[in-house]
């Protein structure tokens, strides 16, 4: 079914042509504002490429994800997405679609469902640092980034030596293994861009912005801990009921845990790099006492793992250089993993490069 364009506009802001589309009705000229806002900002800085740039503000993103279903060539383009890919996008806020070929344009896709959600939607101080965070990503391409794009996770989980495997261990084996490709694709391989992509929107004056998303996101984290007691409370009874084998609702249990958490590693190690230690420090001091602390141990090692990495992570890294740097960092997330009955093997490899394409911050 067709959507019903609700707003078509363009607009002139220092000498780039901004195109506005959207299907929904109240809060697109907030957006719009903040996107002016932030192409003023990056202008002022000399950071600013693009000679037009489209804004689509969407009730969610099912049109994107039909176009990148329907488009040719879709598998190359899919390969940079974040972690989970298409079907990930619906978790999104905003995503920024652009050719590295191109720095002439870019497209951004506002997802108005997630924004809400997340509470965004009507804030201008966290559409600011959004928009700042997704147009810094092609900004900030550099070695590191675009061999982030070369490599692929392998993974192998190793079947326990006792007890019968049925089809329901390998049903778990498969969620399992499922769910830790996604863990450490967004560990090793999206993290450098998100990295990047921070660094640059910091050194271009969206401190506040980027500290204040950090501060919605970690209050964000301590609401969920009421649906993490009730994870763990479920596969508590499942394992006491004999429907779950106590490895597996270990390893469900911690594999929660990482993939909600792990990556504030990441979100964090700009805020250091670009010399904000002092609200690093705060974060990470209220992070530690009212997010780790009710979670399995081993993320808080985890972390404290990711961060040593992401601190020796430098942005001229050539594909093996990264490899290397990928590697070490799998072996640390394969022995937490063991510490959670989950034995596996986690490894890199170099693909074939993508040459051109649209790139999706």
């Amino acid at each position: 079914m067709a959507r019903t364009v609700k707003h078509l506009s363009v607009h002139r802001v220092d000498g780039t042509e901004l195109r506005v589309v959207s299907d929904v009705g109240a809060g697109t000229l907030l957006v719009i504002q903040a996107e002016e806002d932030v192409i003023r900002q990056y202008s002022a800085a000399a950071l600013w490429p693009h000679r037009w740039v489209t804004l689509f503000v969407l009730k969610d993103m099912q049109p994107l994800a039909r176009q990148l279903g329907a488009r040719a060539g879709a598998a190359e383009m899919l390969s940079n997405l974040p972690p989970g890919g298409i079907d990930a996008l619906a978790a999104r806020p905003i995503v920024n679609a652009y050719d590295l070929a191109s720095s002439h344009s870019c497209n951004l896709f506002v997802n108005q469902e997630a924004m809400l959600r997340a509470g965004y939607w009507e804030d201008p101080l966290a559409l600011r640092g959004l928009l700042a965070h997704e147009h810094a990503h092609p900004l900030a391409e550099n070695e590191t980034t675009r061999a982030s794009r070369r490599l692929l996770t392998e993974i192998s989980l190793l079947r326990p030596q006792y007890g019968h495997e049925d089809a329901t261990q390998s049903a778990m084996q498969a969620q399992i293994a499922r769910q830790l490709v996604l863990l450490a694709d967004e560990l090793c391989l999206y993290a450098p861009r998100e990295i990047a992509a921070n660094e640059l929107a910091l050194r271009s004056g969206f401190g506040e912005h980027l500290f204040h998303l950090a501060q919605r996101n970690l209050a964000a984290a301590r609401g969920a801990l009421a649906g993490r007691a009730e994870l763990r409370s479920r596969l508590q009874r499942e394992r006491s009921e004999a429907r779950l084998a106590p490895r597996w609702a270990n390893g469900l249990l911690l594999l929660a845990d990482l993939r909600g958490h792990a990556n504030w590693a990441f979100e964090l190690a700009p805020f250091y790099h670009s010399g904000y230690e002092s609200i690093t420090q705060e974060l990470e001091a209220a992070l530690q006492a009212d997010v780790f602390s009710h979670l399995e141990p081993q993320v808080s090692a985890l972390y404290a793992t990711l961060r040593e990495q992401y601190q020796a992570l430098r942005p001229d890294l050539a594909a093996d250089e990264l490899l290397s740097w990928g590697r070490h960092l799998l072996q640390g997330l394969a022995e937490i993993m063991a510490e959670g009955a989950i034995e596996t093997r986690l490894d890199l490899r170099l693909a074939q490069e993508v040459q051109s394409g649209d790139k999706h911050g």
